[in-house]
This record gives C-alpha cells, sequence and structure tokens, in this order.
C-alpha cells in the first residue's frame, strides 16, 4: 500500500510499493518534466520525479514494474560498491572501468613510472610495487588526465552544434560529484562534470555535455529544453538510459 508522509519538505513526497516479499519505498518529486524518471543514488535512496498531471497510482505501477532492476543496483550499492572501495589495492587482477568498458590492471615494477592502456589491460608501472599509496596516486592522475582530455574533446565535438546559437564556448571545470553527472554555472560561463564519467562511454559524456550547454539557452527543464535537447541528439534518452544502468546517478 503506498503511503504519503505527512512531512513533505519542498513538495517530495515519500511513498513506497510491494515487490516480492520486499517493499520498495522512493521520493516522488512533482515537476516539469517530460517522462516518469527514476533514479537510484549511492545511498541507495530511490529517487523519482514526475509531471504533476501523472496520476499517482501510474507511477506506483512504473516503480513496481521496475522492481528488478531497483533491487539490483540496491544491491549493488550496497553490497559491491563500499567493499570494492575498502578492498582497492591496486594490484594485478583489479578491475577498472573506464569508458564503458572494464579493464584488467596488471602491475609492473619498473624504474619508469607511469601507466598506460593496452588491450584489455591497464599497465601500472612503479618502482615499488608495495607502496599502494604511492600506486594510487599514479592511477588517479592518470585517469585524471583521461578525463581532462576526453571532456575537452567531447565539449569541441558537442559545440560545433551549438555555435550558430551564439553561444560562448565554456570552461570545463572536473569535480568528484555523489549525485549529479554535470551542472550549469551560468555566471562563470563553465559547466561542471563529474570525475566518475570517465567511466562511462564517450557518447554518453556527450549527452551530459549537450544537456547542460542546453542550459545556456533554457534554464530550466521545461518543454523547450527537451525539445531542443531531442532536436539536436534525438536518441538522448537511451544515452542517459545507459549511464543509469552503469553508474547510476542523477542528473
Amino acid at each position: 500500500m503506498p503511503y504519503d508522509d505527512t512531512n513533505k519538505p519542498n513538495g517530495v513526497e515519500h511513498h513506497q510499493v510491494e515487490y516480492g516479499d520486499q517493499v520498495i519505498r522512493f521520493t516522488l518529486e512533482r515537476k516539469n518534466v517530460k517522462n516518469v524518471n527514476l533514479h537510484i543514488k549511492p545511498d541507495m535512496t530511490v529517487a523519482v520525479s514526475a509531471n504533476p498531471s501523472v496520476p499517482l497510482e501510474f507511477i506506483l505501477d512504473f516503480v513496481k514494474q521496475k522492481g528488478p532492476w531497483i533491487m539490483k543496483n540496491v544491491h549493488y550499492f550496497k553490497d559491491v560498491q563500499p567493499e570494492s572501495e575498502r578492498k582497492r589495492e591496486f594490484v594485478s587482477g583489479e578491475s577498472f572501468q573506464f569508458l564503458g568498458k572494464q579493464y584488467r590492471l596488471r602491475v609492473e615494477e619498473a624504474q619508469d613510472e607511469g601507466v598506460m592502456l593496452d588491450g584489455g589491460f591497464i599497465y601500472l608501472r612503479v618502482k615499488n610495487v608495495t607502496d599502494t599509496v604511492r600506486k594510487r596516486n599514479l592511477f588517479d592522475q592518470w585517469m585524471r588526465e583521461q578525463a581532462n582530455g576526453v571532456f575537452s574533446e567531447s565539449l569541441e565535438k558537442v559545440y560545433l552544434s551549438l555555435q550558430k546559437y551564439d553561444i560562448p564556448k565554456p570552461e570545463i571545470q572536473i569535480r568528484t560529484m555523489k549525485a549529479r553527472w554535470g551542472s550549469c554555472l551560468r555566471d562563470s560561463h563553465a559547466i561542471l562534470l563529474n570525475f566518475e564519467l570517465i567511466k562511462a562511454p564517450k557518447y554518453c559524456i556527450e549527452y551530459v555535455i549537450l544537456h547542460e550547454l542546453t542550459h545556456f539557452l533554457h534554464k530550466n527543464h521545461n518543454e523547450r529544453f527537451y525539445g531542443f535537447l531531442s532536436a539536436l541528439m534525438p536518441d538522448w534518452e537511451k544515452r542517459k538510459a545507459i549511464l543509469d544502468e552503469e553508474i547510476v546517478r542523477d542528473l
């Protein structure tokens, strides 16, 4: 049975549906969006946004239908992610996600330290293979260099389709964020991108960049915003769905 929490800050409602012998609790925010959107955040919060005209019963059925996907991702954040972060030691055999693919790490002792990608492996060369801090720093530096290059290249590609709208090309700022893929900083004319995006395929990165660039023309997520987005990238919803499946965040 659905329930309403009497405390509804900022118009956010609290509901639940039964899925098998489990209960899925979720927040519902009514706003001017085209579709019913469902996201699972890293803190395992299930969040739904929908237009005020969508009946509650439809939303409850929608969440129930998404039950298998919801439970899969909730268990991922609950069981896999925290454990993997605690046990990450940067040793040969560990798996890392990069541009939509999984790569195995190979750690090698070498005087010339560095990281390189070759085939299905990421090679981490370090003087002392037992120095976890040094290995983590080398790997993180390499990933950030890759993010800077890939994000800049993607911006150049996407920006071409918006030049005629007289939008000055913004600068890119990169930051690790818990609950957003990106953000449009209109006042400073920049777009903020989540460092975690480097794990996603390039076409998903391009979607996020276009999404944020569109905010320079249409501030809110209204019909004009999504119409413009669809005109420039007709398959944006598929790209967004891939992001939600692979690395769940709330855009």
